[in-house]
Order: structure tokens, then sequence, then C-alpha cells
């Protein structure tokens, strides 16, 4: 067994101290519960900034780092982090089987990644078994730390808290430094405890298929080529979240941009590299660009599963989400295929300029990126019987605005106030306004 592998068993070992928060939680007064919870981690922390570089014991948890500056830094920061989480589960409203599953989580994770990766060498396998074992963890955890896995609607709960903790504790060890356990697991901690403060009720076929989904999105984005490995990632953790507070018509809509605009960026692409418009990665798209134009849609889906709390129509949420979807899928478009034509002109002058210069537009483009925001509103129109032809007409009028609003962001101040992805979301952004207060117009939110 490689040093990697025995550092992450030893981590996980260490982790298994979370489950002391869920036995002493309630237990005595507030302050003696809390020291009881931090306790053990803060001994860790402490043994770890003092243990002995000659030893057994700081061989198996030293990191790189760690030999180089003669102290279990990683250790002591893991320690912390779990210490630091558990206080919110102890003096907040912070659920403990939420704490428990995610240190747990990230600690299997990180195991079955590293022993994946020695046995395989492979990336993208090692990735899956982080985000299938923190899974399992997860799940595993949840359920001890509850002792209620068997009522009704639990499971799937815990299931779906598990697959998004799993996965975004992957992305973040993808896009940032990957032994930054304590961004991580903070991170985690609060998504889930946001996620589970939602008042959603999951059925049992809908996190069924939004797990299936998650597998077979991620494992074709990847093999295709689409989206690189953080893209991927994104992309899938954005379908779950879509799929379980949403539905399958609204994950529908994003799909298509997922799947449509991938294939945009690989049409072509050789002559798209010769005029100097390709994407970078061949076509692949990275988190970045995956959350710049995907973010608003998220937090519209949020919106839509916490909006009788916030007193707003569901249906204002939905036509932002359209929009912001629709906006996406008709930039990329024009980007895409408008790019492959000659004669483009700025959109705020109409000059004639080069191919590829921000801001810039062809009818060719125009009109397919308006097409692109057809086939979302029409996907909402098959898939949503309350929207009607008006409607569908909202979500179009939306993604043109974005896709308008795009271009002249690009062509104003993309390159010294923003750059690309920033624009993106600028638009998306745009077109999500513009989506609901269409819909609040027309009356379609009432």
């Amino acid at each position: 067994m490689t040093g990697p592998v025995r550092r992450a068993g030893a981590f996980m070992v260490v982790s298994l101290l979370a489950f002391v928060v869920p036995v002493v939680d309630g237990v005595g007064e507030p302050a003696v519960a809390t020291l009881m919870a931090i306790g053990p981690f803060l001994l860790v922390a402490a043994a770890a900034l003092v243990v002995d570089t000659d030893t057994v014991l700081f061989e198996l948890f030293a990191r790189p780092g760690d030999r180089r500056d003669g102290a279990l830094y990683g250790l002591a920061g893991f320690s912390l982090a779990a210490a630091g989480t558990a206080v919110l589960a102890v003096e907040f409203e912070l659920p403990a089987a939420i704490y428990v599953g995610a240190v747990l989580l990230l600690s299997v994770g990180n195991l079955v990644g590293q022993a994946v990766r020695y046995w395989t060498g492979d990336p993208f396998l090692a990735t899956a078994g982080f985000v299938g074992g923190g899974f399992l963890a997860g799940s595993a955890a949840q359920a001890i730390a509850t002792g209620v896995a068997a009522l009704p609607g639990t499971w799937q709960t815990i299931a779906f808290l598990a697959a998004s903790g799993s996965l975004l504790a992957a992305l973040l060890r993808e896009v940032l430094f990957k032994r930054d356990d304590v961004l991580v697991m903070v991170s985690v901690v609060l998504l889930l405890w946001f996620l589970g403060a939602l008042p959603v009720e999951i059925s049992t076929t809908r996190i069924a298929v939004a797990l299936a989904v998650t597998v077979v999105l991620g494992y074709a984005s990847f093999a295709l080529d689409t989206a690189s490995l953080p893209g991927m990632l994104t992309g899938v953790l954005l379908g779950l979240l879509t799929i379980v507070l949403g539905s399958y018509g609204w994950f529908a809509m994003l799909i298509a941009f997922f799947g449509i605009g991938g294939l945009a960026s690989k049409y072509q692409y050789d002559q798209k590299l010769d005029r100097g418009i390709a994407e970078e990665n061949e076509g692949a798209r990275g988190s970045g660009n995956v959350l710049a134009n995907s973010l608003v849609a998220l937090f519209a889906v949020v919106g839509a599963a916490a909006s009788g709390r916030l007193g707003v129509p569901e249906a204002i949420f939905f036509f932002a989400f359209a929009g912001a979807v629709g906006a996406a899928l008709a930039d990329t478009l024009s980007s895409e295929v408008g790019g492959l034509f000659d004669n483009p002109r700025l959109i705020t002058t109409l000059r004639v300029v080069e191919p590829g210069t921000d801001g810039a537009v062809t009818w060719q483009g125009e009109l397919v990126g308006a097409g692109g925001a057809a086939i979302v509103a029409g996907i909402a129109f098959v898939a949503f019987e309350p929207v009607t032809a008006l409607g569908a007409g909202v979500v179009v009028a939306a993604g043109v605005v974005g896709m308008t609003v795009d271009s002249l962001l690009g062509a104003t101040i993309e390159g010294w106030l923003c750059g690309n992805q920033g624009v993106n979301f600028l638009a998306t952004l745009a077109a999500a306004l513009a989506g609901a207060l269409l819909a609040a117009g027309v009356g379609l939110t009432l």
C-alpha cells in the first residue's frame, strides 16, 4: 500500500471522532457539550503540531509539505476544521447527522479515490471513486447518526445530501488545492445545511432517477470530451440539484443547454481554430464556463424550492430559470455557429470587425441563437402544461434579451471590467430578470 493510501486511511480513522457530536449533542450544559464535541479534534490538532518528525506516527500522516515544514499541518488543519464545524452542530441549528456525514464523506471519499488512483492511475476513475466512496460513507454516517434511517422519506434525503456533498467536495478538490481540507469541509457542511433546510419532499423515484442521471451524464460528458473533469463535476452537480429541487422538465431544459452547447463547441472545431475563435481544451467546457452559464439558473431552482417560505410565486422562478437557460444556449449557438461566417459586425457600431472580436455578431449567428432560445421554450411548452404559447414566447424573448446583453457587454466592458465568464453570468442574469418581469407583466405568474 502506498503512502497516499495509508495516509488517507489514517485521516479516515481520525474523522471517526465526528461521531462524538451526535452522542453529546444536547447532553448537559451547552458549554460542556461543545467542549466534549470539539475536544478530541483539538487534542489531535495539538498533537499534530508537536509530534516528533522521526516517529512512525509522523510518517503515517505526513504530506510532502509537512515533511518540509517539520509539522503535521495538514492533519492539524483537518482537525481544526472538524472542530470548528462541530460547534455549528452543538451550538447552532446544524443537524448532527449532516455534520457527521460531511466529515466522513470527505475522508472516506479521499481514501477510496487514492486507492483507485493507485490501482488504475486514471484521474477520472479516481474522481469517480472519491464521489462513490464519499456518497456511500456520507449516507451511512447520516443514517448511523440519526438512527432513523428506516423512517419514510429519510433515506431519500440522506442520499440526496450525500450525493450533493460528494460532488461538491470532488469539484472543489479539482479546482482548488487538492489538500485544502479546511475549505472543502466547511463548504460541504454549509451546502448540506442549506439543502437540508429546504422544504422539499423527495420521492423514491425522484432520487433514484437523479442518481442514475448523474452517473450517465457524468460518464457521457467526459467520454464525449464535451467537458473537462471539473466541468463534468459542475454539470452533474447542477443536474442533480435541478432534478431534485425542480423537476424533470427543468432538467430537460438544462440538459438541452449542456448537450447542444457542448456539441456546438465541437462543431467545425478545426475551422474555428484556424479563425482563432475556438474554445480552449478542444472545446471541452471547464467548471468556470459551466458555472458562469448555469449559476443564475441554479439560484432560480433553489428559489423555486423555497418559494413558499419566500412568499414569491414559483412561476416567477420558473420563467427566470427558463430565460437564463435559453440565453445561455442562445449565446453559445450564436458564438459557435455565427463565428464561422465572415464579416461579423460590432453590435454597438455595426462596423465590420475581425472574427472573434468581443461583441461581434452575424445575422446567421443571431438567427441560430434565437433558435436555441426557441428550443428551450419548446421544452417548457411540452413539459409544463400551464406553459401556453404566450409563456413560450416569453422564454424566447428572455433568451434573445440575454444573448443581446452578452454581445453588448462584450463590446463595451469585456476585457477591462470583467472577463468572458463574468459577461456570461451577467447576460444570464439579465435574461432571468427579463423572463420573470415579462411573465409577471402578462399575468403568467398569478
